[in-house]
């Protein structure tokens, strides 16, 4: 009888290297899509307030 070993497992780096930066590049443009939705539901939350009391207190 002969006794064969398993071979090891097969790794192929770049396809890993690729499914990782495929996840990162998706998780960046969700990320991007929430953050461009939150600034188009309500535009002037990001500016501050107080550049609007002193524009209208110079004039």
């Amino acid at each position: 009888m002969e006794d064969t070993t398993p071979e090891p497992a097969f790794v192929d780096v770049d396809k890993g290297f690729t499914l990782a930066g495929l996840v990162f590049l998706c998780l960046f443009l969700i990320a991007m899509i929430i953050r461009c939705a939150k600034v188009i539901m309500d535009p002037y939350r990001a500016i501050p307030t107080s550049t609007w009391e002193e524009q209208y207190l110079d004039d």
